[in-house]
């Protein structure tokens, strides 16, 4: 569940840079390296825990299942923080460093 949440995100947040590809103000393309990246990471999980489960990996039980996908919902939780605080920093749109300069007057 978690490597499903991580790739539906993925493919959302590619599909929503890829319209708005030629200007990425909101950095969007970063947002989606991310889940990538731990779709990726996923993967990889699956793969070594098929490995040793073999046959059983196809039949969870329904409180793994359960656990897993707030498990990947945490991690797009997760994805979007870092994200919004990498906006922030590189602040593209000047939005903080006028709100900033505002209160100082």
């Amino acid at each position: 569940m978690t490597l499903l949440v991580t790739v539906f995100a993925a493919i959302v947040a590619t599909i929503v840079w890829y319209k708005n590809s030629p200007k990425d103000d909101m950095k969007v393309g970063t947002l989606s390296l991310i889940y990538w990246g731990a779709s990726l990471m996923w993967t990889v999980d699956a793969i070594f825990e098929y490995a040793e489960l073999k046959e059983e990996y196809f039949n969870p039980a329904a409180q793994d299942m359960l656990n897993d996908f707030f498990l990947g919902l945490t991690v797009v939780a997760l994805g979007l923080v870092i994200w919004l605080v990498i906006l922030l920093v590189k602040d593209p749109k000047g939005v903080v460093k006028s709100a900033l300069l505002s209160k100082k007057n």
